[in-house]
């Protein structure tokens, strides 16, 4: 009798387990999705209202730099989209109950890692995967869903998550889709030097994110997702706000004062800051299931999922920006098509895998 309990009881503890890792994977899923539509208003949004005016270098943006014009603006538009993202989080942590929750957080060692995190992912990755997008287009979105093989990478010698021969296939299965779906708009793209510098801008991106992904689902196994969002996008926002875009308006000869006057701008403009709002608000849910996803189900796999956003992001521009607002250039091909059925396999792989490698340990 005590065997059969004994062999109950294990059977019960794999099909929990089991259970809650498959839990984990429909958040990093959703996780992916949410990004999509943070990537399509926030990009609407950078192209309305007095964005014409800062990437024209007309009315308040006149005399502004060329590196302004770049990097700064690229910060700019990160710093505006997680400030209105910290705004959702805190709003709907007050719902919820968690703000005093917060700060207790913060005194813990979970929430000075989430802090870290949000820096490296927030201003320093964000940044560079906007700048990516201004320099060199949306070719640079295979490049940045490499964040899934470094976050793996990281998993494996911090944590010491597994990485069996189906899992790494699954990976690689998944950033060959990632390839497919952005090779759609590498046709007839000139490849010159500053499309080469967008490219190593996103490549900074991944190792940002896959940094971040790592470590914060590692914080969010101890601390609550919900504390963590709130901590990571209002950190972002004020980083990202108050000192990178004041260190890039000096380094770019602009001054301190025209990028707070810029900030200002961004964030007193109405027609745009529509769109910001709803791209905070999706960004807020996305990273969120990104840390809570990938302290499901792993770094490896919580990465995986997370990276279907190479598909969303196009199929959410598509729809918002292509058919909402009726702008040209953003109809999917048939590589999107096929590289999101390739994507799909590939995170069935890494499922299964992963699956049979905790059965097995």
């Amino acid at each position: 009798m005590s065997n059969n309990a004994a062999t109950n009881a294990v059977a019960a503890k794999e099909a929990r387990d089991k259970s809650y890792r498959k839990k984990g994977i429909m958040i990093a899923l959703l996780s992916g999705f949410l990004y999509g539509g943070y990537t399509a208003f926030m990009t609407q949004g950078m192209a309305t209202g007095v964005w014409g005016d800062l990437y024209g270098g007309t009315g308040i943006a006149a005399g502004m730099s060329a590196f302004a014009a770049v990097y700064t603006l690229s910060a700019l538009g990160a710093a505006v989209n997680d400030l209105c993202s910290g705004v959702w989080s805190i709003i709907y942590g007050a719902i919820i109950g968690r703000i005093g929750d917060v700060g207790r957080t913060l005194k813990t060692k979970p929430g000075r890692i989430l802090i870290v995190a949000a820096i490296i992912g927030g201003p320093l990755a964000s940044t560079a995967y906007v700048i990516g997008l201004q320099m060199a287009g949306s070719i640079i979105v295979p490049i940045a869903a490499l964040n899934a093989c470094i976050g793996a990478i990281i998993g494996r010698f911090l944590y010491g998550q597994k990485l069996s021969v189906g899992m790494v296939a699954g990976i690689l299965i998944c950033l060959a889709a990632a390839i497919l779906i952005g090779s759609s708009s590498m046709t007839g793209a000139e490849i010159n030097g500053e499309a080469i510098l967008g490219m190593v801008a996103a490549f900074g991106a991944a190792l940002g994110w896959g940094i971040e992904g790592a470590v914060g689902g590692y914080a969010c196994c101890i601390a609550d997702y919900e504390c963590a969002i709130i901590i990571r996008q209002v950190t972002s926002g004020l980083v990202n706000g108050v000192v990178l875009v004041s260190i890039l308006s000096v380094m770019g000869g602009d001054g301190i004062g025209n990028g707070f006057k810029w900030l200002g701008a961004a964030l007193t403009d109405t027609p745009s800051l529509w769109m910001f709002f709803v791209a905070g608000m999706f960004a807020s849910f996305s990273f969120k299931f990104w840390y809570k996803g990938a302290a499901m189900c792993g770094a490896a796999l919580g990465m995986g999922c997370n990276g279907t956003y190479a598909f969303w992001g196009p199929f959410w521009c598509f729809i918002v920006i292509g058919l909402g607002f009726g702008v040209d250039g953003y109809a999917i091909p048939w590589q999107g098509w096929v590289g999101a059925a390739v994507m799909v396999g590939g995170i069935l792989l890494l499922a299964i895998s992963q699956d049979k490698a905790s059965r097995e340990a």
